[in-house]
């Protein structure tokens, strides 16, 4: 995916979280974010947005914390959210491709990875979004979710604040079935090590397989491990599904 469709992606799912929010009521519980309501989910991906945003805008060349969320709700905060969408998206087709600026995982640039980054934060929490309508959830095409998949297994648990960690080193596969697509993931007292793969190599202690866009939300713990089939040690994916949440 090339960064223009990252960011008209990024817009599409942000409208369509937005969308889902003032449908479901600011008030209405988002089951897949346990004790959040929507008006929950809007300050929190909205105020992801702005800090992102400054990013691109500023080129700081070190971290910088977000703002506070804002106390705001119902329809002015539905409108809060789609302005710092809108300012989201202008800022990074406006930024050059080789912006450098402060980026918490490896990147070619800094314009690059906070339009895949911003890409995803908002995917995921568009799925939030709609779950609190109880409805279906619309749909990630399969280029999308394994590149979520990559960013998931091989940028964020690279990283040392990964809680996904095990005494007895073990092996997790990951394999999308319809794109012929794999990751090998080594699982020890450190970070996960993962590797995208042919899908044959030998020594998995668990196997997760099943459509793209059921592993990347099964990753993301945006849908339960029955979405995906499940081939041996099954503690090795709850290991997974008890730990991953990201921090």
């Amino acid at each position: 995916m090339n960064m223009s469709e990252q960011i008209a992606q990024l817009y599409e799912e942000g409208r369509l979280l937005a969308a889902a929010a003032e449908e479901a009521g600011t008030d209405a519980p988002v089951p897949t974010c346990p004790g959040w309501r929507v008006r929950d989910l809007l300050r929190h991906t909205g105020t992801v947005h702005r800090w992102a945003t400054a990013f691109v805008v500023e080129a700081h060349s070190e971290y910088v914390a977000a703002e506070d969320e804002p106390d705001l709700d119902g329809m002015e905060l539905i409108g809060w959210f789609n302005d710092g969408l809108q300012a989201l998206v202008t800022a990074l087709e406006a930024a050059p491709s080789d912006l450098a600026c402060w980026t918490f995982m490896p990147a070619a640039s800094g314009s690059g990875f906070w339009a895949r980054r911003q890409m995803h934060e908002t995917t995921v929490h568009r799925v939030d979004a709609e779950s609190a309508l109880g409805t279906p959830h619309s749909r990630v095409d399969t280029a999308r979710a394994l590149d979520g998949i990559d960013e998931l297994l091989v940028g964020f648990h690279a990283r040392t604040k990964s809680r996904v960690r095990t005494e007895d080193p073990r092996v997790l596969r990951v394999h999308a079935v319809d794109a012929n697509a794999a990751w090998t993931v080594r699982l020890s007292d450190g970070p996960p090590r993962a590797v995208r793969d042919d899908g044959r190599t030998a020594g998995a202690d668990c196997v997760l397989s099943g459509s793209a866009e059921d592993l990347y939300l099964a990753l993301w713990n945006r849908l339960p491990l029955s979405s995906v089939t499940v081939g041996g040690d099954e503690a090795v994916a709850r290991l997974w599904t008890e730990n991953s949440a990201v921090v």
